[in-house]
């Protein structure tokens, strides 16, 4: 599966931006799907996720009322909105997927995606 993420820019605090992934390959129907952020000069850091076939979307606590995770399964794609964004947001984002269903604890493991798109660099100015 390749996967290409954007949507990524300059917003200034409090705005808003849409990231999208686009899969080729592979449907994200069928597969685990998350987004990852890094930072620099800091490791990937959890956004969100969500596994195949459940309803519940998890989120990082850094972002949890603020982002949300949508899909379009017509377009084969997969959204974050990012609204009410802070500085501290700035980051490239990524979007991951994996076959396999991961257990809950270990979603926000970077090491266990094993499939990665290019990264849309988002940033936030205050």
């Amino acid at each position: 599966v390749q996967l290409q993420a954007s949507g990524g820019g300059l917003v200034q605090a409090g705005g808003s931006l849409r990231l999208s992934c686009a899969a080729s390959g592979r449907t994200f129907s069928l597969v685990n799907m998350a987004w990852f952020r890094q930072a620099p000069g800091k490791e990937r850091e959890f956004v969100a996720a969500y596994r195949r076939g459940d309803t519940n979307i998890y989120y990082a606590d850094s972002v949890k009322g603020r982002f949300t995770v949508s899909k379009d399964m017509a377009k084969n794609s997969v959204h974050l909105q990012m609204n009410s964004l802070k500085p501290e947001d700035t980051a490239v984002y990524f979007c991951a997927v994996k076959e396999n269903r991961p257990i809950s604890s270990a979603i926000a493991l970077a090491d266990t995606w094993p499939n990665w798109g290019q990264g849309t660099l988002v940033t936030v100015s205050s």
